[in-house]
């Protein structure tokens, strides 16, 4: 297992930790001022600083990306709803490439209009199946543009309004189904917020090896959770044992980032961004 705890080469800062401090130029302004040579932007923050000037400060900084946040939502309605987002989806893969990602992470939607209080139906494994044929077109469209799709698994508290994909056992059962030769282009993210209860995880992350695992994300699980989106806690704040799932991934084969993404309304986006890039070292060091 890589040693972090006198470098922190291998940290990537996903923006959205920082997003109520700082828009996209500051973000980047901030990483190459903290030695931060890794990002992973998202697309609203990049869509707000315009694609073209987003990527010419990301070169001109020399940061390199871990991942782009993010494509999926694919259940809808009807065949119309589903259309739009496929090709919203199309736009990211585009996006992701102009920018140099390594990969498109994709959170992969759940009920249609869940997510706005309203779900059109309860059909669990009709939106599945959904997300299926979904991730399947897009794979052609995303292999012409040579960007490989990372399947985010959520939590199961997730499983109605944004993945119904909720376990890393289900994502490579999905990833084998739209690959089954492993041809590649396909692989998971796997978030430690998200899977470090499963008790399959360990066989799992085996499971994936080294050309499944296109990104491993790091924050922590606070007990008393106040928030079941925007309370995620800085890694050393709570109950995940974060290395010994590194151990696994590394072991598995990767050697990618570990991406810092921290939503946190109560707590980190209250604090000067420049406190948290230092915590985000100072724990990347002595907590990953």
């Amino acid at each position: 297992m890589r040693d972090f705890s006198r470098s922190h080469d291998a940290l990537s800062l996903n923006t959205a930790t920082v997003r109520k401090q700082w828009r996209l130029p500051e973000i980047v302004d901030a990483c190459a001022r903290h030695g931060i040579r890794t990002i992973a932007p998202w697309r609203d923050q990049v869509a707000d600083c315009g694609l073209a000037r987003a990527g010419e400060l990301i070169r001109a900084h020399g940061l390199a990306l871990s991942g782009y946040c993010r494509g999926g939502m694919f259940p809808a309605i009807d065949a119309a709803a589903r259309r739009a987002a496929l090709e919203d989806n199309f736009r990211a893969v585009d996006e992701a490439a102009a920018l140099g990602s390594p990969c498109l992470v994709l959170v992969v939607g759940g009920l249609p209009g869940a997510l706005d209080g309203a779900p059109a139906h309860r059909d669990l494994g009709r939106a599945r199946g959904e997300v299926r044929d979904g991730v399947a077109a897009l794979l052609e469209y995303a292999r012409e543009a040579a960007m490989p799709l990372a399947i985010e698994p959520l939590h199961p508290m997730y499983a109605a309004d944004r993945s119904c994909v909720n376990t890393l056992e289900q994502a490579l059962d999905l990833c084998d189904a739209v690959d089954p030769g492993r041809g590649g282009g396909v692989g998971v993210a796997i978030d430690v917020y998200h899977v470090w209860w499963d008790p399959k995880l360990a066989a799992q992350v085996a499971r994936a090896g080294r050309d499944r695992i296109l990104a491993f994300h790091v924050c922590d699980w606070l007990v008393r959770t106040t928030d079941l989106l925007l309370d995620r806690g800085m890694m050393g704040d709570g109950v995940i044992d974060i290395p010994a799932i590194r151990r696994w991934v590394e072991g598995a084969g990767y050697r990618g980032a570990c991406e810092v993404e921290i939503f946190s309304a109560g707590n980190w986006w209250q604090r000067p961004g420049d406190e948290v890039l230092a915590t985000c070292i100072a724990r990347f060091g002595s907590c990953v």
